[in-house]
């Protein structure tokens, strides 16, 4: 019975895998004129469409990194005893599902959004954004958390956030540098960082405060986001032939991803165990299904905001299918 349940759960995840594969293969373009910006659609929106636009993306760019961390955690190898390698084929198939949903979220939801919204403009408007957000990052939130995570005594949340408070400022002043050399012609575009990649196990939080907690969510929200964010405008820099300044945002992005969002999530206790991972996945899906994109859609159609309703109405279907493959999974595991 076992090993029927385990061959039927390949079969089918390998067939939901290879379904999704094939839908992500065809990536968005985001507008790539450098002589103008893409603020004109951008303003023909209604700002609660904006509002909700920008909701989406952070809520797209956070999955694709929990799940690209979840499908890790599914991979499931380990030693055994006599120091073989034992490899869950079953789990391999849950980590297959995990990484193609992450990249539909990527690279299909978050940049539909991202087109809509107008989120990439010309590379010195994105530099400006850049800076704005890391100089926000580095002189105000991380700060602010690393000293109340120091109160409540969650210290290695504090140690944490103050060393990210030093990293965004970093990343500010390469940004400003590389705005002065594409804004004057002179000097050269900074060097990409190289991110430290942190290995997230499966455990429970390392922080004890609720405070603590709802700061580590919010900040790995941001972090998944930034690294969207400058993997788009990176992609803009390279169609308009600046390849020195796509290599910065690519770095930037390595970091946010794999050395902050990754370190934030080991304190938040993230990762669980596969099963756990697929229930968390399941009710977020689902809640998109249910409430959050039907009610961004209705208030879109509201306002005549009508391809913008459609997108909400689109990934709504495509959230729906997400979350009846993580159930199909979670069952076939039981």
């Amino acid at each position: 019975m076992f090993r029927h349940s385990m061959r039927t759960l390949l079969v089918s995840l390998c067939a939901l895998t290879a379904a999704s594969q094939a839908a992500t293969a065809v990536v968005l373009a985001v507008p790539a004129d450098q002589a103008r910006t893409t603020s004109t659609p951008a303003r023909a929106l209604r700002t609660q469409t904006l509002s909700d636009l920008a909701a989406a993306m952070k809520g797209e760019a956070y999955a694709n990194a929990s799940y690209s961390l979840f499908a890790v955690q599914a991979d499931g190898r380990t030693w055994s005893s006599g120091g073989k390698l034992v490899i869950n084929k079953a789990g391999q198939a849950v980590g297959a599902l995990f990484r193609s949903t992450a990249q539909t979220e990527l690279n299909e939801h978050l940049r539909e959004a991202a087109a809509l919204a107008g989120t990439v403009g010309t590379n010195a408007a994105n530099l400006r954004q850049s800076i704005n957000g890391e100089s926000y990052e580095h002189q105000v939130m991380y700060r602010g958390f690393a000293e109340q995570a120091r109160k409540d005594g969650d210290l290695k949340a504090a140690d944490l956030f103050t060393e990210i408070a030093a990293d965004e400022g970093r990343h500010r002043n390469a940004y400003r540098t590389a705005l002065t050399v594409l804004t004057t012609g002179r000097g050269a575009i900074p060097a990409p960082p190289m991110a430290k990649t942190v290995p997230v196990p499966a455990g429970l939080p390392k922080v004890k405060a609720a405070r603590t907690k709802a700061n580590l969510d919010t900040a790995m929200h941001g972090e998944a986001l930034a690294n969207a964010k400058y993997l788009l405008y990176a992609a803009h820099a390279r169609q308009t032939g600046n390849a020195a300044l796509a290599r910065l945002f690519e770095g930037t992005a390595g970091v946010e991803l794999h050395e902050h969002f990754a370190g934030e999530a080991v304190l938040a206790g993230l990762v669980r165990t596969t099963k756990t991972n697929l229930r968390t996945a399941i009710t977020g899906e689902r809640g998109e299904v249910s409430t959050v994109y039907p009610g961004f859609a209705k208030r879109a159609t509201a306002v005549g905001d009508s391809a913008a309703a459609r997108y909400f109405r689109n990934t709504a279907a495509d959230e729906a299918t997400h979350a009846a493959a993580f159930q199909q999974a979670l069952n076939q595991l039981r």
